[in-house]
């Protein structure tokens, strides 16, 4: 089939109050289902159709998003997009019109994309790259078994019910404890348990934030903020990542926008690993004092330090009541528990355990009663030691096949903790063009564009270090390394760059 004949009796109506993107994907909807495009026909690459149609990629990629969500193509890493199967309808039984009951909601371009990826280390012969996930053959599973049946277990019935939503008393106190021995002087009454530091997040921003309202974030960050805080509206206002946090325009920000509150990862930032300094932390705090401003810090990682220890969080310098502290038990020992904390003072607490009755009433009753028992016993400490010896070797191994196979066509800095090697790869190959081929090598990894505000072009790559041991994290590398040197990313990138200019 000429899939250029289909394709150009797509018109698309700029000046038409339908969405283009909209229009593109109900043109390919009436196709389909008059079956114009049967099932398993291979539609073109976005930035081929985006050219096609004079449109940008973004709008592509919203049509084939919304194409997917309605189950009429399916997108297969490494191959491309293809018309879905279309199971048999019943004449008498007209379909649920399900698109038209729903609300109106964000739509991000990558999510597709990075639902893949996170469930790819599941999958077999695949070497994962991408998720942020610990290596589930470090879970300590036998404190599981301890909380649960061994002897220092004492459950009582009344732990099943219903328990407050702020969470489960002795952990908020054995959590104050521990916190406490990290510099963080909180109580249980500045403390909310949230079901991971995902929730926690969204809490905030639910309490805070309103559509046009600004809030400044860095650039590049966790792409989990960056669809929360555009889902709900917000103006995004991006500080640089720098050697140093650039203060002069952290202050004209405050100055001429009055932004809600500054989302920042000070300590092995996802995805580029910087430690923000302790100068840095506190000129925040103090800009964060005059104007006022709620900095939100998230630390998922500062404990998983592979030398000296970082600076002090920001939580703990705070002189003014102004930081909202987020941690999270997911990174450093079961993501499966989902529990993470706030940290932050009671009036806020207060407002977002009302945000939280509306969605879970309060965090599993068992995950705080284990999490509580790692911290009373020091199985937390004892863990956190064997992950960070482990995790620094992994992290060596990984610099060390980069540097082997792939030293001519990228480079990073090695990072003093955390998760993450944040890997500039050398032009002119594409990042997106190494994810193609990777992925056909049973590779999968995040590319950088996932971490900037609308997507921005990016030519980095984001490579997770602990989920796989040494010899998974060599080979995946030497694969990287086959595809830098058969130089496959390279010619399809060049290849792009003569066609005309997205619109």
């Amino acid at each position: 089939m000429d899939i250029a004949k289909v394709i150009n009796g797509i018109r698309v109506d700029p000046a038409s109050t339908a969405p283009m993107y909209l229009q593109i994907a109900n043109s390919f909807m009436t196709k389909i289902q008059g079956n114009l495009l049967p099932a398993g026909t291979k539609l073109p690459p976005e930035r081929e159709l985006a050219d096609l149609l004079s449109v940008s990629r973004t709008t592509i990629i919203n049509a084939y998003r919304l194409l997917e969500e309605r189950g009429l193509i399916a997108t297969r890493i490494g191959s491309g997009t293809y018309v879905a199967e279309m199971p048999a309808a019943d004449p008498q039984t007209p379909a649920m019109p399900w698109e038209q009951l729903f609300t109106p909601r964000y739509k991000s371009p990558l999510s597709s994309l990075l639902r893949n990826l996170v469930a790819a280390p599941t999958a077999n012969k695949n070497i994962s790259f991408a998720a942020g996930m610990p290596d589930p053959l470090l879970y300590p599973l036998n404190v599981i078994q301890e909380a649960l049946v061994g002897e220092r277990s004492s459950m009582e019935c009344a732990e099943f019910g219903y328990i407050a939503t702020d969470g489960y008393l002795p952990l908020k106190q054995s959590l104050t404890a521990w916190q406490s021995r990290h510099g963080i002087d909180t109580s249980a009454e500045k403390t909310l348990i949230v079901s991971g530091s995902q929730q926690g997040l969204y809490l905030i921003i639910k309490a805070f934030v309103e559509p046009r309202d600004y809030v400044i974030v860095e650039s590049p960050t966790y792409l989990g903020a960056i669809q929360i805080f555009e889902a709900s509206g917000a103006r995004i206002l991006c500080l640089p990542q720098s050697a140093s946090l650039d203060l002069e325009l952290l202050e004209d920000y405050l100055i001429r926008y009055r932004p809600k509150l500054f989302y920042t990862i000070p300590t092995f930032q996802n995805p580029t690993g910087r430690i923000m300094s302790l100068r840095d932390r506190q000129e925040l705090i103090r800009l964060g004092a005059r104007y006022r401003l709620a900095i939100v810090e998230d630390d998922p990682y500062g404990q998983l330090y592979y030398g000296q220890q970082p600076p002090p969080s920001l939580k703990s310098l705070d002189t003014y009541g102004g930081v909202i502290y987020l941690g999270t038990f997911s990174k450093i020992l079961f993501p499966a528990l989902r529990i993470g904390w706030v940290n932050a003072e009671t009036a806020v607490v207060n407002r977002l355990s009302e945000q939280k009755q509306f969605i879970d009433l309060h965090s599993n009753n068992l995950s705080q009663k284990i999490i509580h028992l790692c911290l009373t016993e020091d199985y937390l400490e004892a863990h956190l030691k064997t992950v960070r010896r482990v995790y620094r070797k992994r992290r060596d191994t990984a610099a060390s096949a980069l540097r082997r196979y792939c030293g001519g066509h990228l480079d990073f800095e090695l990072p003093e903790g955390g998760f993450y090697l944040w890997c500039d790869v050398r032009p002119p190959v594409s990042p997106d063009e190494l994810l193609r081929c990777a992925a056909a090598e049973g590779v999968t990894f995040v590319p950088g564009q996932a971490f900037y505000v609308n997507g921005a072009e990016s030519h980095q790559i984001r490579l997770c270090f602990v989920t796989h041991d040494d010899t998974l994290l060599s080979e995946g590398i030497r694969r990287l390394g086959k595809i830098f040197a058969s130089g496959a990313a390279q010619r399809d990138d060049q290849s792009k760059m003569a066609r005309k200019p997205i619109i």
